[in-house]
């Protein structure tokens, strides 16, 4: 998903491809055409150890400016523009967007119209002239965004039972607009999402603005920080937003579907203490707002989009859901802001790191507001690790997905499996050690990507112990290790699979 270098351009080349730009902007459809000529499209990628083609290299985002135009039913495909900043990093002849879903009408290169063809999930770009490296560009796409998707095919947009929501993660921001679609190029973004009258739009970041015009309204959104595509969120639907204060006057609000906002108000009220258990534990809270998005739909599972998390309705309504248990998954996705988005996986085989803290903390919670004992889940875990790892590979060595099923990276290796390695780290190095990792680790990568690599060296460094073996064993060894402090820790036979594990459907 990129582009295909080019030899360097001699000292004259901008002079010249600001001329063909130039010429391209009377004669266009001319340029086009003689540029297509060239080598066949063909996708790329950063080659992601789990999904190889995902994301764009040559190029650097700074900033989307994503527009959606719905018509008012979920049933069909959104009028959408991407606009998108970004600085190349190589000299480019090409440039791969991933986007497999909808339909291109044209694309322009700084305002300059462009060639462009698919290949396989990537939308591959010609520009009327070569880009050297170092440059700015823009590239602006005009497209359509449909939410209808065939059964094999998960996330992108979520049909809701009064409009849409967004659940992108792994890999299916680019199955709902062009970009370059892996968490290692984070960039701010800005949604203008207009629908009729009577329905409301929210997104990412806080509101700049609300225009109506002729029975309809354009609701503007923008992030304060930079963000992974597959954070992103946009709900439209016939909802009520809840405005509160949070914690050191942080601006707080919801998303609910109006007709239920009686039954799943009283859980909103609990997210600012919630914040502040958090912020007690890892330090103020990343981002400019927070919320829940409670929607009206069947998912299996919440989903940590920065700044307003995805749940499901019913899963606040259900009543065989224990009371501690739904306020722990709040926490869980509360968690990711800090890790996971706020400090983001470099690579998919990193995100143990995400998914294991937000476990970790989600366990401890119950532990501290719940009487749910941390130790006893931990050594639940510990007896089906050896399973796990078996089945879906070593925490920080996950199986690539199967065919079909991206979101098979979500097993309970990288979830109770992932949290087990931090209890672990926290027998091995000591509390106070322990804690002023988790302090350091997302004040150090706030707003930036890290590796596992990173936390090893972190944690080796604040221990002033060489933990590489350790880590070694508790993050890429085909068995478990024996756990410090419990040496009566032993794996558990086939059927014994502890409950925390098997509840994982409302966490991703």
């Amino acid at each position: 998903m990129l582009h295909t270098p080019h030899t360097p351009a001699p000292p004259h080349r901008a002079r010249v491809r600001r001329r063909l730009r130039a010429a391209a902007l009377l004669a266009s459809a001319v340029s086009v055409c003689l540029v297509a000529a060239s080598a066949p499209p063909a996708p790329l990628g950063v080659g992601d150890r789990l999904f190889p083609h995902l994301g764009n290299p040559g190029y650097d985002v700074a900033a989307y400016d994503l527009s959606f135009t719905y018509s008012g039913s979920n049933s069909e495909p959104l009028q959408a523009v991407t606009t998108i900043d970004a600085r190349t990093t190589a000299a480019l002849d090409r440039v791969n967007l991933d986007f497999a879903h909808g339909r291109v009408d044209s694309v322009e290169v700084d305002g300059v119209r462009a060639g462009f063809a698919t290949a396989g999930e990537d939308l591959v770009v010609t520009p009327a002239g070569g880009l050297d490296a170092g440059e700015r560009m823009r590239i602006t796409v005009r497209h359509t965004s449909d939410p209808v998707y065939p059964e094999d095919r998960e996330g992108g947009w979520v049909r809701t039972a009064d409009g849409l929501a967004m659940a992108n993660q792994a890999d299916a921001a680019h199955l709902v607009f062009p970009c370059n679609d892996h968490p290692s190029d984070k960039a701010r973004f800005t949604f203008r999402v207009t629908a009729p009258d009577g329905l409301t739009a929210v997104a990412n970041g806080l509101p700049a603005g609300a225009d109506r015009s002729g029975g309809s309204t354009t609701w503007t959104y923008r992030t304060g920080h930079p963000m992974a595509t597959e954070l992103a969120q946009v709900s439209i639907g016939r909802s009520t937003v809840l405005h509160r204060t949070g914690p050191h006057g942080l601006p707080l609000r919801d998303v609910v579907p109006t007709k239920h906002r009686a039954a799943l108000e009283p859980w909103l009220t609990k997210t600012t203490g919630q914040i502040a258990w958090m912020e007690g534990k890892v330090g103020r809270y990343p981002f400019e707002t927070y919320g829940l998005l409670m929607a009206d739909t069947a998912t299996g599972f919440a989903l940590e989009t920065q700044t307003l998390s995805l749940f499901e309705r019913d899963f606040f309504t259900e009543p065989g859901y224990p009371k501690w248990y739904v306020e722990s998954i709040m926490v869980h996705e509360l968690a990711h802001q800090w890790f996971g988005n706020s400090v983001s996986p470099a690579g998919w085989s990193d995100l143990w790191l995400n998914e294991g803290h937000a476990t970790w903390y989600e366990a401890l919670y119950a532990e501290e507001t719940a009487d749910q004992s941390l130790e006893a889940r931990m050594k639940d875990a510990y007896g089906a690790s050896d399973r796990w790892r078996a089945a879906g590979g070593p925490p920080a060595a996950p199986e690539p997905p199967a065919s079909g099923d991206k979101i098979g990276i979500f097993r309970p290796n990288v979830y109770d499996g992932a949290a087990l390695v931090l209890y672990a780290l926290r027998q091995e190095i000591g509390r106070p050690a322990f804690e002023r990792v988790e302090r350091e680790w997302v004040t150090r990568h706030r707003d930036g990507t890290a590796t596992t690599a990173d936390f090893v060296r972190l944690a080796s460094e604040i221990s002033g112990r060489g933990l590489d073996d350790f880590f070694q064993a508790w993050l890429y060894g085909e068995k478990t290790p024996p756990m410090p402090g419990h040496p009566d820790w032993k794996p558990t036979a086939a059927g014994q699979a502890p409950k925390a594990a098997t509840e994982r459907a409302h966490e991703k």
